[in-house]
C-alpha cells in the first residue's frame, strides 16, 4: 500500500514538472507576443498564424506523435527491466523521425506557394518557408523528449521546454523588427508597405520558433550525452529475455504512432479546417481581406494564445500520464491504473475551472493589461470561449489516458465524430446565425465538448473506470463561480477606487486564487490523504493547517 502510494506521489511530481513547466513556458510566449503584435499588427498575427497552423499540421502529421509513442513503448519495456530493447526503440524512433521530418520540410517548402495561396494569405509564404527545417528538429527532439518521459523523468523535457520557449521569445522580437523594416522598404517598392511590413514580420516570429527548437535539441543532446553511460551499465545488468528485432520494433512503432498520429491529426486539424471555412465563407458574405485577417489575427494571435496558457497544463499533465499509466497497464494493475486516471483528471479539473471562470469574467481587463486592447471583439471571444478551456484540458486529457491504456482506435474514432459535429456547427453558426469570428469560438468549444463526452464514455467501457462527480467537477466550479463573483466586484470597486487597469488586475487575480483555495478545501474539494500525493503535499497539509482549513 506505501509503495502504490508513494508511486501515486512521484506520478503526480513528475506531472507537475512538466505542468508547470508549460505553463512557464505558456507565459513566456503569451508575454513575448505583446511586443510581437505590436510589431506585426493584427495583420502580422493572422499572417503567422496561417504559417503557424500549416506547420503544426504537418508537424502532426510527421512526428508529433512520436514522444508519446516512444515514451509508452519505453516505459513498458523498462518496467520489466528490458533495457536493452528500450533503447533499441529510441534507436529505431530516431531514424523514423529523421525521416518523417525531412519528407515534412520538402513537402512545406517546395509546396508553400500553393498551400497559403489554397488558405487565401498568401503572403504567409515567408513565414511558412522560414518554419520547414524547424520539422526535422522537432522531430528528433521529440523523440529525445519521449526516451526520458518513458524514463519516468521529466526534467530534460520540462528545461528544453523552458530554453526553446525563451530562445523563440528574444529572436521572435528581434527577427520581427529588423524583418518588418525590411520588408515596408520592400513594399514600399511594390505598393504595399504595410502587408509587406506585417508578413516579413510574421516571418522574424517564426524565425524565433526554428532557433528556439534547435537550442532546445542542443541542450536535450547534451543531457543524452551525460545520460548515456549510466544507461548502458542498466542495458548490462539488463533482464532482457528475448533481443527484439529492429523490424519488429519499427512495426510496433508504426502501429503505435498510426492511431495516436490519426486521433492527434484529426483533434488539431480542426484548427485549420476552421481558417479556411471561415475565411472563404467571410469572403463571401461581403468582408473584405483586410477586415478578414484583422479578426482572424485578433482569434488567433490574442484569443488562442491566452485560452493555451491553462490548457498547456492537460497536454503536460498528458504527456506524463502516459508512460505511467502505459508502466500500470503492462504489470495488469486495474487498480492502479483506475487511481492514476481519478487522479489526473482531477489535478486537471481543480485547475481548469478557475482559469475559465477568471479568464471570462475579467476577459477585457486582462486584455487591456497584455495588449492594450479590451475590444468588444476579443471581449466577447473570451466570454464565449472561455468554457472551451474546461472542455480542451478534459478531451486533451481523456485522449493520452485512452492511448495510455492501449486503445488507440477509440481517441481516433471520437475525433472523427466531433470534427464532423464540429464542422456542422460551424457553418450554422457562420451560414444560419451569421454570427462571423465568433462562429469559429463557438463550434471549438462545441468540439472539445463532444471529444470529452465520447471519450468519457470509451474510458468508462475500456477501463470500467467509474467518474467520481462531486469533488471532481460540483467542487471546483461552486468554488470557481463564487470567486468569479467576488472578482467581478473587486475590480470594479478597485478601479474607480485607483482608477489603474493593471494593478486592478493583478491584485484581482490573486484575490481569484485565494478565494479559490479557501472556497476548496471549505467545500472539502480535498482530504489530507489526497493532499499529501500532490507535489509538496507534507508541506501544503502543514500550511493549511495552520490556516484552519484542513483539520
Amino acid at each position: 500500500m506505501g509503495n502504490k502510494k508513494k508511486s501515486e506521489s512521484g506520478f503526480l511530481v513528475q506531472g507537475s514538472i512538466l505542468a508547470i513547466a508549460s505553463i512557464i513556458s505558456r507565459i513566456i510566449g503569451l508575454l513575448y507576443r505583446v511586443p510581437l503584435t505590436a510589431i506585426i499588427g493584427n495583420n502580422g498575427n493572422s499572417y503567422y498564424s496561417c504559417a503557424y497552423e500549416i506547420y503544426s499540421m504537418l508537424l502532426l502529421i510527421s512526428s508529433y506523435s512520436l514522444p508519446m509513442a516512444v515514451s509508452k513503448l519505453v516505459s513498458a519495456r523498462v518496467a520489466k527491466g528490458d533495457f536493452k530493447n528500450a533503447f533499441k526503440v529510441f534507436k529505431g524512433a530516431f531514424l523514423f523521425a529523421v525521416c518523417s521530418g525531412i519528407v515534412a520540410m520538402l513537402i512545406v517548402f517546395f509546396g508553400a506557394e500553393m498551400i497559403t495561396r489554397l488558405m487565401k494569405t498568401p503572403l504567409s509564404i515567408f513565414a511558412l518557408k522560414v518554419l520547414a527545417p524547424t520539422l526535422v528538429v522537432m522531430a528528433v527532439l521529440g523523440v529525445m523528449r519521449g526516451f526520458f518521459q518513458g524514463l519516468g523523468t521529466m526534467m530534460p523535457s520540462a528545461v528544453s521546454q523552458i530554453i526553446e520557449q525563451i530562445i523563440n521569445a528574444i529572436v521572435s522580437v528581434w527577427a520581427a523588427y529588423l524583418l518588418a523594416d525590411y520588408g515596408n522598404k520592400v513594399g514600399a517598392v511594390l505598393g504595399n508597405g504595410e502587408d509587406y511590413a506585417a508578413a516579413y514580420g510574421a516571418a522574424g516570429g517564426t524565425l524565433g520558433t526554428a532557433l528556439g527548437a534547435v537550442f532546445a535539441l542542443l541542450f536535450s543532446i547534451f543531457v543524452f550525452a551525460t545520460y548515456v553511460p549510466v544507461f548502458k551499465n542498466r542495458m548490462n545488468n539488463s533482464r532482457t529475455k528475448k533481443n527484439e528485432s529492429y523490424g519488429s520494433i519499427m512495426r510496433i512503432l508504426i502501429m503505435t504512432i498510426v492511431p495516436v498520429l490519426l486521433s492527434t491529426t484529426i483533434y488539431n486539424i480542426s484548427s485549420v479546417i476552421d481558417q479556411g471555412i471561415y475565411k472563404n465563407v467571410a469572403l463571401l458574405q461581403g468582408s473584405t481581406n483586410r477586415q478578414m485577417d484583422e479578426l482572424w489575427g485578433i482569434f488567433s494571435g490574442k484569443y488562442k494564445v491566452l485560452i493555451n496558457v491553462p490548457i498547456s497544463i492537460a497536454s503536460a499533465m498528458a504527456a506524463s500520464c502516459v508512460p505511467s499509466l502505459a508502466a500500470a497497464y503492462a504489470k495488469k494493475d486495474a487498480k492502479l491504473v483506475r487511481s492514476r486516471i481519478n487522479s489526473s483528471i482531477r489535478f486537471i479539473m481543480v485547475i481548469a475551472f478557475p482559469c475559465a471562470v477568471g479568464i471570462g469574467v475579467l476577459a477585457s481587463p486582462i486584455m487591456q493589461l497584455l495588449f492594450g486592447d479590451g475590444g468588444k471583439e476579443i471581449e466577447l471571444m473570451l466570454r464565449i470561449g472561455a468554457v472551451s478551456i474546461v472542455f480542451y484540458s478534459l478531451s486533451t486529457l481523456t485522449n493520452a489516458l485512452l492511448q495510455g491504456v492501449n486503445r488507440m482506435q477509440a481517441p481516433v474514432k471520437n475525433a472523427l465524430i466531433a470534427l464532423v459535429l464540429h464542422i456542422i456547427v460551424l457553418l450554422v453558426c457562420m451560414y444560419g446565425l451569421n454570427l462571423g469570428i465568433y462562429s469559429v469560438v463557438i463550434a471549438n468549444a462545441f468540439f472539445a465538448l463532444f471529444m470529452c463526452t465520447l471519450n468519457r464514455r470509451s474510458l468508462k467501457r475500456y477501463t470500467r473506470y467509474r467518474q467520481e462527480v462531486g469533488k471532481t467537477f460540483i467542487v471546483p466550479a461552486i468554488s470557481s463561480a463564487i470567486m468569479g463573483v467576488a472578482v467581478f466586484f473587486a475590480y470594479d470597486a478597485l478601479h474607480k477606487l485607483i482608477h489603474s487597469n493593471a494593478i486592478s488586475t493583478v491584485v484581482c487575480i490573486a484575490l481569484g486564487g485565494v478565494v479559490y483555495i479557501v472556497c476548496l478545501f471549505l467545500f472539502k474539494g480535498f482530504s489530507e490523504e489526497e493532499l499529501i500525493n500532490f507535489p509538496k503535499g507534507a508541506t501544503l497539509v502543514r500550511i493549511f493547517k495552520k490556516l484552519h482549513l484542513l483539520r
